[in-house]
């Protein structure tokens, strides 16, 4: 059993004691571009998207299933997701659903005009220049591309939820207290972490993931520096004993929200005072 330390005491004194967890079978993945990705990031390869639904397959209201939908896909060379010339049918099926965009670095004017559409936006923050080149093969990108988009997605956008993975430089930290700390000067609602996992037919499906002492280290940090900022362990975080241990770490050091959670950490989250708040959608919606 770990110990409570500053983390945690931080929690206490912010936020109610309540432990949100995510299920989300309620929202759709759904994929603008099919399985199609033109950058074929060194962590992903485009394996992600096979798992997802086509637009292309989903012509009318009633083909989703869920109350909510991501919308994602592959990107372009830029960095961008190609959304622009989907959101006239994305509008069409929508319905009275929520839709969380993925969508990468946009430019202005089609920030401006998915805005309307979009409940919330997640978007990928990243605090080194080597990751961006090396990782996501953006070779004209920097961290300032990535800051100035936030700042347009802040502007025009309902509801932005930053996301940063841990250890996306295949398993090692390279920026991401950059991040957090350029987020904290930025500003922010809420802030989502993930953890980088090896995938097979990758670059980086040799590579093995972050410790989880590093990680954890991560979360304490960033609750200290982040004090009433809610944070959340999202989807993406390695199988097994590393989640189950990072889950149980997590909790300890203050996280706010946790999708799919090991039972030891719901338990443990029971035993120091937290109440389960259950939502079945994605962790941002």
């Amino acid at each position: 059993m770990g110990s409570l330390g500053l983390a945690w005491q931080i929690r206490q004194q912010n936020f109610a004691p309540e432990l949100f967890v995510a299920k989300p079978q309620q929202t759709e993945s759904i994929s603008v571009t099919g399985a199609a990705c033109a950058l074929q990031c060194a962590h992903c390869g485009g394996h992600y998207l096979s798992k997802m639904t086509p637009l292309e397959a989903l012509q009318v209201e009633e083909d989703i299933k869920g109350t909510s939908c991501l919308i994602s896909g592959g990107c372009d060379l830029t960095g961008k997701v190609n959304v622009m010339d989907k959101l006239e049918q994305l509008s069409r099926i929508k319905g009275d659903r929520r839709y969380n965009f993925h969508v990468g670095l946009l430019e202005e004017e089609e920030i401006k005009r998915l805005a309307p559409l979009a409940d919330v936006v997640s978007f990928d923050f990243l605090g080194d220049n080597r990751t961006i080149r090396e990782t996501l093969k953006l070779e004209n990108k920097s961290v300032e591309d990535y800051i100035k988009c936030y700042r347009l997605l802040r502007k025009y956008c309902k509801q932005v939820a930053p996301h940063i993975c841990v250890g996306l430089h295949g398993g090692q930290l390279s920026g991401e207290r950059e991040a957090v700390r350029r987020l904290a000067e930025e500003g922010l609602e809420r802030l989502i972490f993930i953890v980088f996992m090896p995938t097979k037919n990758t670059e980086y499906e040799s590579c093995r993931p972050p410790e989880v002492e590093e990680v954890t280290a991560l979360l304490a940090e960033t609750r200290a520096l982040l004090p009433n900022i809610p944070l959340t362990l999202g989807c993406m975080r390695p199988p097994g004993n590393y989640r189950a241990e990072l889950d149980l770490a997590a909790v300890e050091n203050g996280i706010n929200g946790i999708v799919q959670p090991t039972p030891k950490a719901l338990e443990r989250a029971q035993e120091l005072g937290l109440s389960i708040k259950n939502t079945w959608e994605c962790c941002v919606l």
